[in-house]
């Protein structure tokens, strides 16, 4: 199953609950004129349609459905379970999420469920059941929206009835308990378990908690998140064989997307750069290219953006004159084929009255209102490119078990995070209008002339990026990896020990840095951050040094080249890195030639420029 329409997807988030019943029709002649082809209907609708347990209306719903298919507008439908109503709190307060303080999370706001628990699953059950088999058929329905946002505000619930499902999945990991110790290295601190029945969720502990007990309760919680949507998955294929998909948060380390991808038929994102960011959009296009890269390229779904202000955070920009059009090129440079919005008409109440909308509180007569309806109106020119695809020469690496990993505590610096190792990589490859992949270590690296693996601290295996340069493919790799095993257990013998004959070099030491210092990197001078390590060269060959030793080495490994980097470059340096790393595997820019700020990305046989700079810009063609 794919994309359900043969244009683009244009539209947003329709809460009509929140309005009197006649607005309903101005929104219908709106949505018209602003070109909307598809919204999301139902998203918090379950204490409408169930006001007390078992007692369901539905009539209201059956209007607002019938009213978009009469103009043609396809519904995205969501399953309503992603906010339980106060009563499921006040029947079952034990449903309710704990912190790992032992704080109870209370209603009020949204996400006020523990993922494990049975009873909000059944009631989830039971609301998505009403909803498939009276919707299964309905001439509007284009896609199934389940829930909204899993772990956006709940990422891991830490009590009791979690804690029984934490030890029924550790004894479905691990069969034994003595392997769960040794896998838990609980000989330390007096850690040993003489039963499942005894462990419980990491939480707040005198001082730092067992790494691996935390490694896994990740892991846990996002299979535990997994299994909420899934459930409520099978529910609507008992109905309905349309497409399902669920909306991911902005790029965050809670839920494993690689994992949760295969389990829909298109993936969706929201995303909310910050216009005060002047870089915000180099993160927006690293995250596109996660979502798009998690079903192997498949054209995705922007489910939400902000059409100006969001409202959440400390200072809320709107978006400048054009902006909004540009981040909506951008992501669909990126795969997207789909343009939605949160929301469609901007809210009088509650806690996202000041979120923009499509149809702001000044009305249609409006800045915003205009600049969506030009844009929806120039999607409808554009449709060809629907259902296009990337071809990329470069992959970045990324592993959610790295990434939980990565950012335990007690390390030898706990200032290196997933998000910005991935950003001093992928910002040079996009400076340089070089497309590019995200897939898992354990992937087809074949079609790859080059891969980028940032900070891989941890490695389940190591035969398939070794196999990659063996047979020819060139690799870079950063600092702090090859470091624990699928257990956070350290790999002995010297770091990084699965990838030493493949770097050619072995660390005896890392070196965190507090401050800048001097590096030579490919004959000119540069600074390091962050990070330093001392580098014992075998069959490498320094490229770049500290002054005690090896900062950047390379490696000729069977076929292949492995470059091996020692320490957080200053941009400029490690442009001048990836310049010469993707220059010695020929990668080829998508367009070369460019001034700065132009970014240039190609979708089958459509080329895509987008001038990110605030001045206009003149392309000649050659």
């Amino acid at each position: 199953m794919h994309w359900p329409l043969g244009t683009f997807g244009f539209g947003g988030d329709y809460n009509p609950e929140q309005w009197p019943a006649e607005i309903w029709a101005e929104d219908i002649d709106l949505m018209g004129k602003a070109g909307v082809s598809m919204v999301s209907v139902g998203i918090f609708s379950w204490a409408e349609v169930e006001p007390r347990p078992g007692e369901f209306d539905f009539g209201w719903f059956d209007q607002v459905m019938d009213n978009l298919a009469n103009a043609g507008i396809a519904v995205s439908l969501a399953t309503m379970t992603a906010s339980p109503p106060p009563w499921l709190a006040r029947l079952h307060p034990e449903t309710l999420p704990q912190k790992a303080d032992g704080t109870r999370l209370w209603p009020g706001a949204r996400q006020a469920y523990c993922p494990s628990s049975p009873i909000y699953r059944d009631h989830a059950a039971r609301l998505v059941e009403q909803v498939a088999s009276r919707y299964h058929d309905h001439p509007a329905l284009s896609l199934w929206h389940i829930n909204n946002e899993y772990g956006c505000h709940t990422r891991a619930c830490y009590c009791d009835v979690s804690a029984a499902a934490f030890r029924t999945w550790l004894t479905q990991r691990y069969k034994e308990i003595g392997t769960l110790n040794e896998a838990w290295s609980t000989k330390f601190w007096s850690q040993r378990y003489d039963s499942f029945d005894e462990i419980l969720p990491p939480r707040t502990a005198p001082t730092f908690s067992n790494p691996t007990q935390q490694l896994d309760f990740a892991r846990f919680s996002s299979d535990t998140l997994l299994e909420c949507m899934t459930l409520e998955r099978d529910v609507i294929r008992r109905y309905s064989p349309a497409p399902v998909t669920t909306n991911h948060v902005p790029l965050a380390r809670t839920l494993d997307l690689f994992a949760w991808s295969e389990q829909v038929d298109v993936v969706s994102y929201d995303s909310y750069p910050d216009p005060f960011d002047k870089n915000s959009h180099i993160l927006a296009g690293l995250s596109y290219d996660v979502i798009r890269s998690t079903r192997n390229g498949q054209p995705w779904i922007l489910m939400e953006q902000a059409p100006s202000a969001v409202n959440w955070r400390q200072r809320n920009a709107i978006k400048a004159a054009g902006q909004m059009r540009l981040w909506s090129w951008q992501a669909i440079a990126h795969g997207a084929d789909a343009v939605l919005y949160f929301q469609w008409r901007q809210s009088q109440g509650g806690a996202e009255k000041f979120h923009s909308a499509m149809v702001p509180h000044a009305g249609p007569d409006s800045r915003t209102f205009r600049e969506v309806s030009e844009l929806g109106e120039e999607l409808k020119q554009h449709s060809a490119i629907v259902g296009t695809r990337s071809q990329n020469e470069v992959a970045l690496i990324l592993d959610w078990d790295n990434w939980w990993a990565l950012e335990l505590d007690s390390h030898p610096s706990t200032e290196l995070t997933q998000i910005d190792a991935l950003l001093t990589h992928y910002t040079p490859l996009f400076e340089a209008n070089i497309g590019c992949d995200v897939v898992k270590p354990d992937a087809d690296l074949s079609a790859y002339k080059l891969v980028v693996v940032p900070n891989l601290y941890l490695v389940k295996e190591a035969a398939n990026l070794t196999e990659y340069v063996r047979t020819g493919g060139h690799l870079l790799m950063s600092f702090f990896s090859g470091i624990v095993d699928g257990n956070d257990r350290v790999y002995l013998g010297g770091y990084p020990a699965p990838f030493r004959e493949l770097l050619g070099l072995t660390i005896p030491e890392f070196r965190p840095l507090d401050a800048e210092i001097p590096v030579e990197i490919l004959g000119r001078p540069a600074t390091g951050t962050l990070w330093s390590e001392e580098i014992v060269t075998e069959t490498a060959v320094p490229k770049g040094s500290f002054e005690f030793g090896p900062a950047l080495t390379r490696n000729e490994f069977g076929e292949g080249v492995a470059w091996y980097l020692g320490t957080r470059l200053n941009p400029e340096a490690m442009r001048a890195v990836v310049d010469e790393v993707t220059a010695g595997a020929a990668v080829q820019p998508v367009l070369s030639g460019l001034p700065d700020g132009v970014q240039a990305a190609r979708r089958g046989d459509y080329l895509i420029l987008l001038n990110h700079n605030t001045n206009e810009v003149e392309i000649r063609k050659a």
